[in-house]
Formats: structure tokens, sequence, C-alpha cells
């Protein structure tokens, strides 16, 4: 443990660096302060220019903004990565199977180990999708794996993103900026590569494509447009696929299948990789206002024509509230214990828990069940007690919207600020791709909480990002 209880992932106790750390730190010990801040400007040139940015919403500054980049790389032993490959393998195998019988036979309601109301009263729950099963059985194609570390080989999984996991573009702007700054490091450490993260999802696309499709499928990433917050990635990830990028106008469904626009004659769609909310996928299905769907396009899905990748009503396998319930569900569909650990959690719609929770709230991380991004939460141990009165006003109003979690002590890594290099907290999302077969990037997106002390990585309230380097044995 490092000072203040938390795990340094770069320094012992003794403050020696750690194994997978010893040719950076080396590295970085020769380099000066000046050094190192007119490389991390240079880091923020090419960010700039390449213009990776995200929206803000809700606020009165430029809605624009650069996510900051540090320079200095997280590192994970090949080792470390084994235990957490297998665990994610693990655990994206036993969602996709939990997704199928939730919508099919329901053996884990009728088992007894999840309570019926959780899943179908659930907003996440789609009606819609019962009874149908998607090309492969395959339900989440692509999944964010938000994992903390509290120790040496201490890891946990605090939420499973099976809707549309974003960020996977800055991953890979990390490591090419990386590697164009510093290509001597990468000759002094075998870094497993992740620049084939394109290639990989294409291959999962294609695999996923329906029955009847004859040839090579026509694959198109589904964007709500210029406007959300995430369209640098969407416009990334098709590019570096060779695939169309769509809005809503650029496809409609004429017999029963999706039909793309083309300058020449339409053409047919057979797999859609989809950045737009369940609620506006199809207004004929679902929100008869929405703008950003297709109309028709839930039939063609369910006649079997197209694959919608994340299938429609997949949120229920990230939902907060079923998130306590991921250790039985791993157990019921594989028959193995969880390789790695959930954050123990507190119901609040059970009236112990409510109690529990409401007697604890200044040593607790409370969550909205749906929320996302570090919206509408409380950090117990940091807020005021003014704000911890006013949200347990909120619990007793709408219990069930809730969800409590000890706050844990996110491992730090050294990062660069003013003052030259300091441990700051971090997590980890790896990507994970599901189709034919489980295939899992080297590493992943690390976000760091750049305030001092601070455990919110969000983008969206401050935080930052690193590149993530796995050593190969």
């Amino acid at each position: 443990m490092g000072e203040n209880g938390f795990f340094n992932e770069m320094l012992t106790a003794e403050g020696k660096p750690r194994t997978p750390y010893r040719r950076l730190a080396e590295w970085f010990g020769s380099m000066s302060p000046a050094e190192m801040r007119k490389k991390s400007r240079e880091a923020e040139t090419i960010f700039r220019r390449l213009g990776i940015t995200f929206a803000v919403y809700g606020t009165s500054a430029a809605t624009e903004r650069l996510i900051p980049f540090d320079i200095v790389p997280r590192v994970i032993s090949a080792a470390e990565w084994r235990l957490l490959s297998a665990g994610i393998d693990q655990r994206v195998r036993a969602l996709n199977a939990f997704l199928h019988d939730i919508y099919h036979r329901q053996e884990i309601i009728r088992a007894g180990r999840i309570p019926a109301e959780l899943i179908v009263q659930n907003e996440a729950f789609l009606p819609e999708m019962i009874g149908f099963a998607p090309a492969r059985r395959v339900y989440a194609h692509i999944i964010g794996t938000d994992l903390v570390r509290v120790g040496e080989d201490d890891f946990y999984v605090l939420e499973d993103n099976t809707r549309t996991p974003s960020g996977v573009s800055y991953m890979l702007e990390n490591r090419e900026t990386m590697m164009r700054m510093f290509p001597e490091l990468f000759q002094q450490n075998r870094v497993a590569p992740i620049d084939q993260y394109p290639d990989l999802l294409y291959e999962t696309l294609e695999s996923v494509a329906p029955n009847n499709c004859d040839g090579d499928p026509t694959i198109c990433v589904l964007t709500p447009g210029i406007f959300n917050s995430a369209y640098f990635e969407h416009a990334f990830l098709a590019d570096s696929m060779g695939v169309e990028l769509c809005e809503a106008r650029d496809l409609y469904v004429e017999d029963g299948k999706v039909w793309m626009r083309t300058t020449r004659s339409p053409q047919q769609v057979h797999v859609i990789y989809r950045r737009i909310d369940d609620a506006f996928l199809d207004p004929l299905t679902f929100r008869p206002d929405s703008m950003l769907g297709v109309p028709g396009l839930f039939d063609a899905y369910r006649a079997g024509n197209v694959t919608i990748c994340n299938a429609p009503g997949t949120g229920i396998a990230d939902d907060k509230a079923i998130y306590a319930y991921v250790p039985d569900i791993i157990e019921f569909y594989t028959g193995q214990k969880p390789i790695l650990k959930n954050v123990p959690t507190w119901n609040c719609s059970r009236a112990d828990d409510l109690a529990y929770v409401l007697d604890k709230l200044p040593e607790l991380v409370v969550k909205e069940v749906h929320g996302s991004g570090g919206y509408g939460m409380l950090i117990g141990p940091t807020a005021s007690k003014r704000e911890i009165a006013e949200f347990a006003k909120r619990l007793k109003a709408n219990p069930a919207n809730y969800i409590a979690q000890p706050t844990l002590s996110l491992s730090a890594c050294p990062t660069h600020v003013a003052s030259g290099l300091a441990p700051r907290h971090v997590d980890l999302r790896p990507y994970v791709l599901v189709g034919d077969k489980v295939r899992i990037t080297p590493g992943g997106l690390t976000r760091v909480a750049l305030k001092k002390g601070s455990l919110v990585v969000n983008s969206s309230q401050g935080g930052g990002t690193k590149d993530t380097w796995v050593l190969e044995d």
C-alpha cells in the first residue's frame, strides 16, 4: 500500500519501482521537469490537431472540450492481464447467457436466483425482445468492463457497460500519440499492440450477420449525428473499419429489409453498429417522436434480415440494480465461481439496505440505478453535511432508484502534474468484442482523476486519460 492507504501501481512501500515499471521509471527519471512539460504540451497539440473532443452537457462554458491526456503510461504485467482477461471472458459469456435466458425461458427467475420484478419491471427490459434470438445468440457484442484495483492482485468490476460503451477511440489515439512521441520507449518495452481493434470490431460485426446474408455483409455505424458527445468516435470507428457512417435519414426499410441510400442504387444493410439508445431506434416501435431512428427497423430486425449491435434490450445486463446479482449470474450460467470480484452493493429498494445506507451515508458512494458518467451520485466522504442531508431526502422519496457501495481506495499511478510526477487515482475500461468468439484488446482506456485526492475519473467531471500498456512475456 502507498501513503494514505492506497495501492501505488508503480512504487513499492519502500519507494522502489515494481518490476513492470522498472524501465519506465529509469526513463522518466532521466527527463528534466522542463522536458516533461514540453512533451505534455506537444501531446496536447497533437490532440487539438486531431480534433479529439467530447461534449459536456449542461455547462455554460464551451461545450466541446479536449480530454486531458497524461504522458505517463499505465503498465500491466502479462500475468496480471491473464487474470483480468480470463475474468472478463467469463463475465461477458455469462451476461450474454443471462440476456438470452431472460428474454426466453427465464430459468434464473424460476430458480429463485433473481426476483422477477427486478427484471420485468425494469425500464431497461424490453418486452418486444421476448422470444427473439439474435444471430449466434449474442446480445452484447461490444462491452466496456470498468475495473478498479485496490491491491497487488485485488481487482473489482465496477460496472459492465453493455449498451453503447464509448472511449475506444481515445484508447487508440492515446497509443498512437505515445508511439509518435516516444518511439524509444516502445523499443525498450514489449508492449502488446492494440491497433488491430478496428479489424477485430469488423470481424466481430461480420460474424453476426443474419443467416440469410449471401456473400460479404454490408455494415454501417448508426450515429445520432454531429451534436452527440461521442460523434468524433462514431466517425473514427466507421472510418477505421472502412464502413459507412449513417444517420437515420440515410437508411430506410422496404420489404422487411434495411436499405442505405447511396449515390448509385440503394444497398441492403446487414449489420448496424448502433450508437443510439433503444428508445430512439425505431419510432414505430419505441418513442414515436424519435427523429434519430429508422421507421420499421425493429420489424426488419425481428424478421432476421438485419443484425443490430448491441441488441436492443441489453441495457438490463448493466443495470446497477442487476449488478449486485452478477456473481449469482456467473455461477448460474457457467457453474464456476467469479474470477473477478463485484463491489459489495446495497440495493436501496430493500428496507434493510435503505436503513443501513441512510445511517452510513457519509461513508458510502450512492449511485442512480440508471445513471452514468458520474452524474446523480453522492460520494459520502467528500460531500458536505448539507449535500448529505439533501441526498437523504432523495433516497427516502425514491429508494428503488439508488444503490450504495463502500468507497474503494482506488490504486494510483504516476501522473504528470504541474509540480512534476505525482500519484493520481485511476480506473480501467478494457473493450471486449463478442461474436463468433470473444476478442479482448490488451489494455483498454485508463481514466485518471487529475484533481489531487479525487476518486472521480469521468471526463465530464474533470478526469483525463492515459495510454495503457500490457507487457508481453
